[in-house]
């Protein structure tokens, strides 16, 4: 019975796939698009891109593939070629990135594609380097990015519901697909052209919420992968963790391990689009960390049972600048402990380990892929798998006990395993590599914090002394109010992600014979928010701040006030920290105060949520436009910067000691790493020098700032 081999069909957005293109034998593999290119410059040869049940076939051969995601708006474009060059120089062939669609569309209709997301001079990097690419266009992406990579403006057109089978959000997504395919087409980037692009994917990680969609949920990703083949990118599209995906889209898998992990057909290939090497982080929690030996482990044993194609996500995760963090909490840094780390740098030893492992795993490429392997019991929890072909022989010897070492007899001769390992023998007799065995160089680069002291030598021209700018906020409304009423709205479908802040105030009236006002206990302030953070004032003082964290997004805030005989003004500031990204429905996931109480009055409990709340969206300095210093901010120079002072701008004019100022504010706050090239500013909101931290960094501008709280 013969295996059949996939060549991309030509589908309409609506119809299925013809059988007949399905089925074709692997003794006459068909060509997607047999083009030859030429200039006076170069000659550049179409690529046939086709794929059985054991790998994807370029030009006729089956390929092995290494792919290292580096996710190109999350780095500055000086930094790609390095990227680039290091990812190549550790093992891998391919470059995987989504496709950040509030990027690119910031609002109906507009385009962007300068800076870091010119995704075009991405691309054509990779192919300079002569690497694959894996263009994930999703548009939907997750990646911790704000709202999961959709625009913001989509969730106000009329009707819209997000991820479903829903006329006006089918209508832009394929819009933006085919806005990406055709630029990508333009520029000849797909392999059927003769670029680097040789799997497209639409869609991501759908199947974890596809329970949720109810009825509109099976129409809509069918009509994805309909639409998306319909492109005739001339290459393949995946679908990751979508284990209903038609059989004309390879599904693939997403997690820590996927050796266990099947295709649902058996036509197509075992691949593996995110192994996560680390983990991201959110503000308040631990660093995650994942040992190289297991991310080894899990690579090796993935190839061992039968895998063409393992993705790192990430292999470098870089930086969320300005506020495109998703989460909510989703720090600055999206550093990932991947095996490049957040500045470029190899992380040693991840990146040497997985070095070795990937050219051990390449000497064994074509048998790997040229045969089907003999599964070996070596003992309790321990196995081999030997793959034979044409005079190869190739096994991979697995002790999969996370306790014991074992030693195994594996064809008359015996061999040590250590616990949770795989050794490769790429001539089925010599140990190449093993897994749990790390011979790179272990010594870590770190970013440690530094007290900076301006020097002579380190000033130019005529300054002498740093100079500090400030400016102050005034608690609650500034300007013209935005609108009143009874009540609590929705901070993000109030400020639509403009802005991190909206004002909440109002007042109260308090009687000469409260006892709180002659020598009794402080009342206090009850507030219930829905996420994610918040600063109180009471006459223009703070009195406290809340927030919650990436695991409790909801919160509640208590903190004693003063008051005083007859008018108190309450304003609280509401504050989002990163925005939802993933998960069911969740455009609709709210955010602001939904109750607010004050306790220990003489009559009990005074509940002023259903009071007259006046709205002010967003900051004063904001509007002004303090976080690119613009002149029109009446800014207040000093030279030593205040401390303990809250809703406080500070700008310096010189990178070369932005690190010491913020040390000098924010200093208590532990760890930090940063990198400047530009005048910057930042902003503490908080008179205890921040709890919760807000930066507003223009990205052009920063490489990275990271002040949170640890």
């Amino acid at each position: 019975m013969s295996e059949s081999l996939y060549t991309a069909p030509s589908l309409s957005a609506t119809s299925a796939p013809p059988k007949e293109k399905m089925e074709l034998s692997l003794s006459r593999a068909t060509p997607i698009l047999v083009l030859v290119l030429l200039s006076s410059l170069a000659s550049c040869f179409a690529a046939n891109v086709t794929y059985d049940r054991r790998s994807l076939i370029i030009d006729g051969q089956r390929k092995l593939f290494i792919s290292a995601s580096i996710h190109y708006p999350r780095s500055v474009p000086g930094m790609w070629p390095g990227l680039v060059q290091t990812a190549k120089d550790g093992g891998a062939n391919t470059i995987e990135s989504y496709v950040f669609w509030n990027g690119h569309e910031p609002s109906q209709g507009n385009y962007y594609f300068g800076d870091r997301y010119d995704l075009v001079k991405f691309v054509k990097i990779i192919q300079n380097a002569g690497m694959y690419m894996i263009l994930r266009i999703g548009p939907f992406v997750a990646a911790e990015w704000s709202y999961g990579g959709v625009p913001i403006w989509l969730h106000y057109v009329p009707g819209t519901v997000f991820r479903t089978n829903n006329e006006p959000f089918k209508y832009h997504m394929q819009k933006f697909v085919t806005f990406i395919v055709n630029l990508m087409k333009k520029e000849k980037l797909f392999a059927s052209q003769g670029g680097p692009i040789i799997l497209a994917q639409v869609e991501n990680e759908y199947g974890y919420n596809e329970q949720y969609y109810g009825k509109g949920a099976k129409p809509y990703i069918m009509w994805a992968a309909n639409m998306a083949v319909s492109q005739n990118t001339g290459v393949p599209w995946i679908m990751c963790q979508q284990w209903d995906a038609p059989e004309y889209i390879i599904d693939t898998c997403n997690g820590f391990y996927c050796d266990q992990y099947a295709p649902n057909s058996p036509n197509k290939p075992k691949m593996w689009t995110e192994n996560w090497p680390g983990w991201f982080k959110t503000f308040g929690a631990r660093d995650p960390h994942r040992p190289p030996e297991d991310v080894a482990f899990s690579v090796a044993r993935f190839f061992q049972k039968g895998g063409c194609l393992q993705n790192y996500y990430m292999y470098h995760g870089g930086t969320n600048f300005g506020r495109t963090n998703g989460g909510p909490f989703i720090t600055t840094s999206y550093d990932y402990e991947a095996p490049i780390d957040e500045y470029g740098l190899p992380r040693f030893p991840k990146w040497g380990h997985l070095k070795e492992l990937h050219k051990s795993i390449m000497l064994c490429e074509h048998a790997l892929l040229n045969s089907e392997p003999t599964t070996l019991s070596l003992g309790p929890n321990a196995e081999a798998d030997v793959y034979t072909s044409s005079g190869f022989c190739v096994a991979f010897l697995a002790n999969i006990d996370d306790k014991e070492d074992k030693t195994v007899q594996f064809r008359n001769m015996s061999y040590h395993l250590p616990a949770w390992s795989v050794s490769i023998l790429p001539d089925c007799k010599n140990v190449v590599f093993n897994s749990a065995k790390v011979r790179s160089q272990s010594s870590v680069v770190d970013m440690v914090p530094e007290s900076l002291i301006p020097s002579a030598s380190s000033l130019d021209g005529d300054l002498k002394v740093l100079k500090w700018e400030i400016f102050t906020e005034k608690p609650g409304l500034w300007g013209k109010e935005d609108f009143s009423l009874n009540g609590f709205v929705d901070h993000l479908n109030t400020t639509k992600y403009t802005t991190d802040y909206l004002w909440y105030t109002t007042s109260i009236n308090v009687a000469e014979n409260e006892n709180c006002l002659k020598g009794g206990s402080r009342p206090s302030l009850l507030v219930e928010s829905k996420g994610h953070g918040l600063h109180a004032f009471v006459n223009q003082k703070l009195q406290g701040s809340g927030y919650g964290n990436g695991t409790n997004v909801p919160f509640n805030f208590s903190a004693p006030i003063s008051l005083k005989a007859g008018k108190n003004d309450i304003a609280i500031l509401s504050v989002t920290v990163g925005i939802q990204n993933a998960g069911p429905h969740y455009e609709w996931v709210p955010a602001g105060l939904t109750n607010v109480k004050i306790k220990g009055l003489n009559k009990g409990i005074l509940d002023i949520s259903g009071y007259k709340w006046t709205y002010k969206i967003g900051l004063e300095g904001e509007q002004l436009g303090a976080p690119y210093g613009m002149k029109s901010v009446n800014w207040v120079s000093t030279t030593e910067p205040p401390k303990n002072q809250p809703l406080t701008w500070y700008k310096v004019p010189r990178p070369t000691f932005l690190v010491q100022a913020i040390w000098k504010c924010l200093g208590y706050l532990g760890g930090g790493r940063r990198r400047s090239n530009k005048s910057h500013l930042v902003k503490a909101e908080n008179v205890n020098c921040l709890q919760l931290c807000w930066r507003r960094l223009p990205s052009h501008r920063l490489r990275n700032l990271e002040a949170g709280y640890r």
